[in-house]
């Protein structure tokens, strides 16, 4: 992870729900600036930080935010929704059968083919080749059962999973509003 004085490319804010915690750790909960001053003139935000970049018309000037929070809180525990990448970062990324993080799909436990459904509960992260040995079989008869029992998390643990994939560019005027294992100073 590298942390950057400059932002990357577009002066993207960190938004920050109206606690100071970020929306989103993964993806990380970033609008683009024009978003952002958008969100100022409609009072939807409140600046916490700037960057040194100003954007200005003939009768305006503003220095840009790189931190903003929402005006009113956004709560956060709505079941997340069944998709491809939350069910990866529900496994961190990795095969349930062999912990491998390359050529990652998906796999039925118990098979659909054996009336296994597509759901939380039935669906684990795995690597091509571990799902291809699988095959239609289960796992007592591939002698392959996944290191987690499949559930359906909670947005709270999608999030706490995704502090853990931290981007690979970061702001310094974030680091004090995200709450990855960065060295303090001392």
């Amino acid at each position: 992870m590298q942390v950057l004085s400059r932002p990357p490319s577009g002066w993207p804010a960190l938004v920050l729900n109206a606690d100071f915690r970020p929306l989103s750790y993964y993806p990380l909960s970033l609008w683009p600036w024009q978003e952002v001053i958008k969100a100022v003139f409609l009072d939807r935000v409140d600046v916490v930080s700037t960057y040194d970049q100003v954007v200005h018309s003939p009768s305006f000037e503003m220095r840009l935010p790189s931190v903003v929070s929402l005006k009113h809180y956004v709560p956060q525990d709505r079941p997340p929704a069944f998709t491809r990448f939350n069910l990866f970062l529900r496994d961190s990324f990795s095969c349930q059968y062999c912990s491998s993080g390359e050529d990652l799909t998906f796999d039925h436990v118990i098979p659909r083919s054996r009336g296994g459904r597509t759901t939380w509960e039935n669906i684990v992260t795995a690597c091509a080749p571990c799902n291809l040995t699988k095959g239609g079989r289960t796992p007592k008869e591939a002698g392959m059962h996944p290191h987690m029992r499949p559930r359906r998390p909670s947005s709270h643990e999608l999030q706490e999973r995704g502090r853990r994939f931290p981007p690979h560019h970061l702001h310094e005027s974030w680091l004090d509003y995200l709450y990855w294992d960065i060295e303090l100073e001392a």
